[in-house]
């Protein structure tokens, strides 16, 4: 498909960019991994897997979209199964937010729910509108996964700065 060849370097960005902070993701939780907060996994859950999904859904978007397919249906259909997963899996991450011990902030639910939900539903629309429009449904997927790299990118040096600034100076406090 040549309308879909037009977007091989794109991918080529963006797919090893999301599988290396994937791989950042992995060592982050190792060093962070000493020193665990009381219901640690609730936190995981809501905030450090969501982080590895995001990145992994760009990686694979990435990986789909570069394979050589005869015709935009089929990648349209794993693109809007993967944006119908993700609003379901962000409705549940958004629930377990709020089980946390830990209180949201306005800039948590923006960047842990609302933006990879709406990443998430852009990428199901684009499927949508892909056999009828697909130049405009590729922008769609790319807009959703960057959205996505951009989002987890965040969410990943929240995460480090909260445990290095937050839990740091509570081990010291906790040390004098």
């Amino acid at each position: 498909m040549l309308e879909l060849a037009k977007w091989d370097s794109f991918y080529l960005i963006v797919g090893p960019a999301a599988g290396a902070l994937i791989g950042l993701q992995f060592v982050v939780m190792t060093l962070i991994a000493e020193r665990p907060a009381i219901r640690a996994s609730e936190a995981i859950a809501a905030f450090g897997t969501p982080t590895t999904i995001h990145f992994s859904t760009v990686l694979l978007l990435s990986a789909i979209l570069r394979a050589p397919w005869q015709a935009i249906l089929p990648a349209a259909t794993l693109c809007g199964v993967i944006g119908l997963g993700g609003l379901v899996y962000e409705i549940i991450v958004a629930w377990r937010m709020r089980k946390t011990a830990y209180q949201p902030e306005f800039e948590d639910w923006l960047f842990h729910a609302a933006l990879p939900l709406a990443a998430y539903a852009i990428l199901a629309a684009s499927a949508l509108v892909a056999p009828a429009r697909i130049r405009e449904a590729l922008f769609g997927v790319g807009a959703a996964a960057l959205l996505l790299l951009f989002v987890g990118i965040h969410n990943a040096w929240d995460a480090v700065t909260y445990h290095v600034a937050v839990k740091g100076r509570d081990k010291e406090t906790k040390e004098l």
